[in-house]
């Protein structure tokens, strides 16, 4: 791979083959820092403090079990496989909900300007990050949320890009950001609020997909695994 300042790994969640990825990635770039979408700054703190503990009393410390992610298993390997300091993008959840009727801005806070959250979507992005938001939830929002959640989703990505540029300022560099495919799009992802808020880092994007995506996929390079058997995420929908 390139050397970067930053490198996001994306990932579907639920595929073991994806985070095995992960792993050979981090053994191979042996980062400062590794940020989680999945882990709060506390959690992540509970994960330094822990620097080597079993999976079972490491999944326990981060209550991991209530947290909604898939199994800590897949992800176990990638503490342990590098001497890196963990940090966590995540937000408490009621943040991301009042996100939906508050705005993006107004929940980040102090720096909303500066991981460009003040600034407008172009209405093409937003229409289309709207239909991306009502295909993921298996056609069965309501229309009017929509907006709100693309508000959600960009509050997401400013708090892990802004855990990003703490990691890099703290340790410098190289950064891993293990996250799923939606945040690690360079177009609108996490990249583009780095590229607003800390445009001298070198970035480098890379997808897993479980079909062979389109050329014009906002990444700069992508893998392409077996999907993994999982019941049908839309019949909770329905």
């Amino acid at each position: 791979m390139p050397q970067s300042d930053v490198v996001l790994l994306g990932e579907v969640h639920d595929n073991a083959a994806h985070h095995t990825h992960q792993v050979r990635a981090v053994k191979a770039i042996q980062p400062a820092a590794i940020v989680f979408e999945m882990l709060t700054p506390e959690q992540a703190e509970v994960a330094n403090d822990l620097v080597g503990a079993a999976a079972g009393e490491l999944a326990e410390a981060l209550n991991w079990a209530d947290t909604g992610w898939p199994d800590f298993n897949m992800y176990y390997p990638i503490f342990t496989t590098s001497s890196a300091r963990i940090y966590g993008g995540a937000l408490p959840r009621q943040n991301v909900r009042r996100a939906i009727s508050e705005g993006a801005a107004a929940l980040f806070g102090d720096g909303a300007e500066r991981y460009g959250l003040t600034t407008p979507l172009p209405e093409d992005q937003r229409e289309t990050r709207e239909a991306a938001q009502m295909t993921a939830h298996c056609d069965a929002l309501p229309p009017e949320m929509l907006p709100g959640m693309v508000e959600a989703q960009r509050l997401r990505d400013a708090a892990i890009a802004q855990a990003v540029v703490e990691a890099f300022q703290a340790t410098g560099g190289p950064v891993v950001v293990i996250t799923g495919n939606g945040h690690a799009r360079s177009d609108w992802g996490v990249p583009h609020n780095l590229r607003v808020a800390a445009p001298d880092l070198t970035l480098l994007s890379i997808g897993q997909f479980e079909e062979t995506p389109d050329p014009g996929e906002p990444f700069d390079l992508w893998l392409v695994t077996d999907p993994t058997e999982r019941e049908d995420p839309c019949a909770a929908f329905q």
